[in-house]
């Protein structure tokens, strides 16, 4: 059994769902975080990300806000209140996706939001 530290990156260029994470075959994948960044100078972008089992689609946040310039961690414990800042909610909690789950991110714009997976595998 292997265990692997890694991550998956994908910067966000449409506002079309795109597939950020597929997890291997034969693997069970611990995700540690998901951090989105949004580098627009002057606007806030809306981000929302799913869990895809098969042909079943799971949401995990809708339409976050991600505030022009700033980052935040997308799989943080506490509160998730639109108006909450990043360092006022408490550490990410993993999240278990198991072999042939797909991890999906849209952004409202094309262009503003880089997002960053990090996870352990188990294969």
């Amino acid at each position: 059994m292997a265990n692997v530290y890694t991550n998956y990156k994908a910067v966000l260029t449409t506002n079309e769902l795109t597939t950020l994470y597929t997890v291997d075959t034969a693997t069970t994948a611990i995700i540690k975080s998901i951090r989105v960044s949004n580098i627009d100078t002057e606007n806030d972008c809306k981000i929302s990300i799913y869990l895809v089992d098969s042909s079943v689609s799971y949401n995990l946040q809708t339409d976050r806000t991600v505030q022009s310039l700033t980052t935040e961690e997308l799989l943080a414990a506490g509160s998730l209140d639109q108006d909450t800042a990043d360092s006022s909610i408490g550490t990410p909690c993993p999240l278990v996706a198991k072999e042939s789950e797909v991890i999906k991110v849209q952004a409202e714009n094309g262009g503003d939001l880089h997002v960053i997976l990090s996870v352990l595998e188990i294969s």
